[in-house]
């Protein structure tokens, strides 16, 4: 088996179980590097690695920029080089300056793959339905919920469930639109409400969404909860027919979806909080994640560094023997450059 297909393989794996990863690919090396353009790995949110992108100074870099990515879905093209950017690097690089030995320098692509966010529509209005059909295709993973929902209603949806107290037994959707247009409005958005979800929209006027408020808040739900509840849904286009009212709700959506609110309402999978970069931890602070080589820059991980070094009672942490070598025969040198 060749090193790409073992990459491939375990990117569908990691597909397959909702894992969620980066595609790495080299696309530009110039000499004296390790990795060849072509070069491939799959990297997830805890750093595992499977294939090669370079060593060591690429691989704590790209590890980082691969958490970046995961957290807001963009991806990014990086170069690694020993030369600082003059100014001279074009738009959309992102550069990162290492000087490690081999002297070479990398470009790599970072390609996030995520699962679909998950919405679900609560309801069985013409509205419900343009909105799945238009939703699914708009990179969504669809729950369409309503009693007497069946595949003919929604042949779009990924999942379709004709009972809302079954529900109460699913994962936290990213997002929940109620469309139910008059027809259990007020089992539907409590059903909304019992979902976790931080984004509920409802497709109906703003007089009728104040009454069900009150009604809601009556029964004793989260008043600060039920008054986030967007109503009416949508971005405002003039909208009148079903599937026009449809495009106005996915609009809104999609625009929450990219402004964060998915990552705020369903924490990716197995992703950790990323602190701050720093060189020490003493004085009782807490123990930064990630620290700065004070020699050649690169990222290290704190918790697995294989190289530290103790300076006047701070502790610095290394890519290499060879930096940790270098920062104990002059530690004021490179402590000074970075000042």
């Amino acid at each position: 088996m060749t090193e790409t297909d073992a990459v491939l393989d375990k990117a569908a794996q990691l597909k397959a179980s909702g894992t969620p990863f980066a595609l790495v690919t080299v696309v530009r090396a110039e000499s004296p590097t390790s990795a060849k353009p072509g070069a491939k790995a799959v990297v997830t949110v805890d750093g595992e690695i499977e294939g090669w992108i370079g060593g060591g100074c690429a691989q704590p870099v790209v590890i980082k920029v691969v958490k970046e990515v995961l957290r807001d879905g963009q991806a990014r093209l990086i170069r690694i080089s020993p030369d600082r950017d003059d100014g001279s690097i074009a738009a959309g690089i992102e550069d990162f300056n290492m000087n490690c030995h081999s002297g070479g320098t990398l470009d790599i692509f970072i390609d996030p793959v995520v699962a679909r966010p998950a919405l679900w529509i609560i309801g069985a209005s013409p509205a419900a339905r343009a909105l799945c059909i238009l939703a699914r295709h708009t990179g969504f993973a669809v729950t369409a919920a309503f009693p007497g929902a069946d595949r003919e209603l929604f042949p779009e949806a990924g999942r379709v469930i004709d009972d809302l107290n079954a529900l109460a037994a699913a994962d936290t959707p990213s997002f929940v639109v109620v469309a139910t247009q008059g027809k259990r409005d007020e089992e539907g958005l409590e059903a909304a409400l019992a979902s976790g979800a931080n984004y509920i929209a409802f497709v109906a006027s703003q007089r009728k969404a104040e009454k069900l408020r009150q009604y809601l808040k009556e029964r004793g739900h989260d008043a600060a909860r039920v008054d986030a509840i967007i109503a009416p849904a949508g971005v405002e286009i003039g909208a009148v027919t079903p599937e026009e009212i449809a495009l106005s709700v996915l609009a809104g959506v999609v625009q929450a979806r990219r402004a964060g609110v998915a990552a705020a309402s369903q924490p990716m999978k197995n992703a950790a909080p990323v602190q701050a970069a720093g060189n020490c931890c003493g004085g009782g602070q807490a123990q930064p994640t990630e620290a700065i080589d004070p020699v050649c820059g690169m990222s290290v991980m704190v918790a697995t560094a294989e190289y530290r070094s103790v300076h006047a009672d701070d502790t610095y942490y290394f890519c290499c023997a060879g930096c940790k070598y270098n920062f104990e025969k002059q530690p004021g040198r490179f402590l000074e450059a970075r000042l």
